[in-house]
């Protein structure tokens, strides 16, 4: 029988390549940032590490605005990154 292939996504905070189930999924639709812990949202999407260095770094790099090609606001942005602080406490 076959093993099946573990899905391999980057982190745009630490730029390592990790199992997609260890990450969560951001995503950008019709000007609209989402968190999406199932994975399956609809549109464009970046993956973050579950631990908040990674998500200081992908913020301080800008890499939500850079990889969605849009200009995102403090407040969308602060929203956002305190849904994964959430999900990362409900995680440990």
């Amino acid at each position: 029988m076959k093993t099946k292939k573990i899905p391999m996504r980057r982190c745009v905070g630490c730029m390592e390549s990790k199992p997609k189930n260890e990450l969560i999924r951001i995503a950008y639709y019709e000007n609209e940032i989402t968190v999406d812990p199932s994975g399956r949202a609809k549109g464009r999407g970046v993956y973050l590490c579950k631990d908040a260095g990674c998500m200081q770094l992908a913020r301080k790099k800008r890499a939500l605005q850079r990889n969605f090609d849009a200009e995102i606001s403090e407040e969308v942005l602060d929203r956002v990154f305190q849904e994964l602080k959430e999900h990362e406490q409900k995680d440990n």
